[in-house]
Order: structure tokens, then C-alpha cells, then sequence
């Protein structure tokens, strides 16, 4: 799997822009899991990002190191 690599600090970047995506859709805003949706607000900027635009920030940045990678090594 070539777009999985630990090592790398944008494949992390992306990961958790991500999950924050993920985890501001799934969490819900009342009951016992509100203090960590509040946190989760607080990660993605308390609304100034969409979920949706989280996700898709995440997967281009993975997607774009793994591009850039391939660039440098000449894969093309």
C-alpha cells in the first residue's frame, strides 16, 4: 500500500483533518459524548470547515505527498 506511510508527517496531516471530518459528522452535539464533539468543533476550527471539506483536505493530502514522492523518484 503506497499511500500508507507512517513516517511521513502530511500522510499524518491528512489522517487527522480526516478523522476530524469523520468525527464531526458521527459525533452527535447532545448527551454523553458532547464534551469530545466539542473538541472535535474545536480541531476543525469550531465550523469554519465542513466535514465534508475536512475529509476531502485529508485525502488530498495524501494523495498529494504520494504524488509528489513518485515525482522526485521519476515513477511519473
Amino acid at each position: 500500500m503506497r499511500y500508507v506511510r507512517p513516517n511521513s508527517m502530511t500522510w499524518w496531516a491528512g489522517l487527522l483533518a480526516m478523522l476530524t471530518g469523520v468525527a464531526s459528522i458521527a459525533l452527535p452535539a447532545t448527551g454523553a459524548l458532547a464534551a469530545l464533539a466539542r473538541l472535535v468543533a474545536l480541531l476543525a476550527g469550531s465550523g469554519d470547515a465542513s466535514p465534508a471539506g475536512l475529509i476531502f483536505l485529508g485525502l488530498g493530502l495524501i494523495g498529494l505527498r504520494d504524488r509528489i514522492e513518485r515525482g522526485f523518484r521519476g515513477d511519473g
